[in-house]
């Protein structure tokens, strides 16, 4: 039953998103267009319902060949690759809206965990592998509300970037995508829907811990985090 009336939750808040946003994605269409490299979208394989692979559409943020330079599949405060515009689309998460089409085609649901590409997803231990991606992975959910700001927290660290992503990021976000998996119900979704906005208005609002009271609990910009 809950899966029922989570498909319908999906596809009457895609359809409604698609119609409120169009103001706003018509021009960021054309923006895309006329700057940059000149590409509005991207496809992606990302991991999903099962442990199978999917196109994710975004709008583009970052140069064509970025996963093949630098640090690949991590993106770094200031990082180079990513294009004027994308630092706006990013930040705001409006690089995700085209994850609506992903949504109504059924490969996501609007709240659910993060669909991984292949080379960040097997930072997870086996026993996260196996049970994250039980539900369809989610435009947003516990792990972006939480790690709202995942660029930041590499300025913290004297680690390289994939060694601190596997040994520090890793393991939280696996914990937290458990969470949900455990927690989930509509009214759960519905929470997550409402802190996403949110923490979009309010970056740095510790409301999502005061309503998720059993989150796991660590201190993202603690000193030892970073260590």
């Amino acid at each position: 039953m809950y899966l029922f009336f989570k498909r319908l939750f999906d596809i009457f808040c895609s359809l409604v998103s698609i119609v409120l946003l169009c103001p706003l994605i018509i021009p960021i269409v054309l923006v895309l267009r006329f700057t940059g490299e000149g590409k509005v979208l991207y496809k992606q394989t990302r991991i999903g319902l099962k442990n199978r692979g999917f196109g994710i559409y975004k709008f583009v943020t970052m140069l064509e060949n970025s996963p093949n330079m630098g640090t690949r599949s991590i993106t770094l405060p200031n990082d180079p690759r990513v294009l004027p515009i994308g630092r706006f689309l990013r930040k705001t998460k409006i690089n995700e809206l085209p994850q609506i089409l992903n949504v109504l085609l059924g490969d996501m649901s609007i709240v659910g965990p993060r669909p991984l590409v292949q080379e960040t997803f097997d930072t997870y231990s086996l026993d996260v592998q196996n049970q994250i991606y039980d539900s369809k992975p989610g435009l947003t959910g516990i792990g972006s509300i939480m790690f709202r700001d995942e660029e930041s927290l590499f300025k913290n660290t004297k680690m390289a970037p994939a060694e601190f992503y596997a040994k520090r990021i890793s393991p939280i976000k696996g914990s937290l995508e458990l969470w949900y998996k455990n927690h989930r119900s509509l009214w759960v979704d519905f929470l997550i829907v409402f802190l996403t906005a949110w923490v979009i208005l309010f970056p740095k609002s510790t409301l999502p811990r005061r309503v998720f009271r059993n989150l796991p609990e660590v201190d993202l910009h603690s000193h030892d985090f970073g260590n």
